[in-house]
């Protein structure tokens, strides 16, 4: 379990699930999902700490978008603390096919990983991708989609992040709530409600 310290910079990177609207012109937007919920709450409860927030989230962004941009958005702020979530458009536009394409999705995550503990000190919590079946060509996702969260999950092992199985969390709540309460009808984009459960998610996992 996590802690924040003082004068921590938290990252949030990923795609549209973490943008969700953010002004990209300004350095600190937090955008209107999950990461704005968790800043405004984490500088209400611990205003003399001093939290820095950053959203590095962008719509549409696969695996592969992520690595070639990971020294600008990611590197280059040095985080103390980061939190990925990304994977489900990967899945979305088809480029997880194949054993060979599973491969190459965990070199290029590990690649993010590794060069993150060589280069910071950060404190990860990676959280898995997931689709709601709300739409009944998502049930066609989910070989594919468990295959990745699987290397997702070995990959915080391995490092010893913090994880989020958030896959899981969606898809039980969704189950007793509805299936287009958390998310759209999409299965993947969240409601404010799902940004708000992703949000109690993250924040549930620190120990402050």
């Amino acid at each position: 379990m996590m802690r924040l310290k003082m004068d921590d910079v938290v990252l949030f990177i990923g795609d549209s699930i973490t943008d969700v609207g953010r002004n990209r012109s300004d350095e600190g937007a937090l955008g209107q999902g999950y990461p704005h919920l968790v800043a405004a709450q984490l500088l209400t409860d611990q205003p003399t700490k001093n939290f820095q927030f950053y959203n590095r989230g962008i719509g549409g962004d696969t695996l592969d978008d992520l690595v070639h941009r990971w020294e600008r958005d990611c590197l280059e702020l040095n985080p103390d603390v980061i939190s990925i979530l990304i994977g489900i458009n990967d899945i979305w536009e088809g480029n997880i096919q194949t054993q060979e394409d599973l491969d190459r999705f965990e070199e290029q995550y590990r690649y993010l990983l590794k060069t993150l503990y060589q280069r910071t000190d950060a404190r990860v919590v990676l959280m898995e991708p997931y689709v709601v079946p709300y739409k009944k060509d998502r049930h066609q996702w989910r070989p594919m989609l468990d295959a990745i969260i699987n290397i997702i999950r070995k990959l915080a092992r391995d490092y010893q992040t913090d994880f989020i199985p958030l896959d899981g969390l969606i898809n039980a709540v969704a189950m007793r709530d509805g299936l287009t309460y958390y998310t759209e009808e999409d299965g993947v984009h969240p409601t404010l409600a799902g940004h708000g459960f992703i949000a109690q998610k993250w924040l549930e996992n620190l120990g402050n």
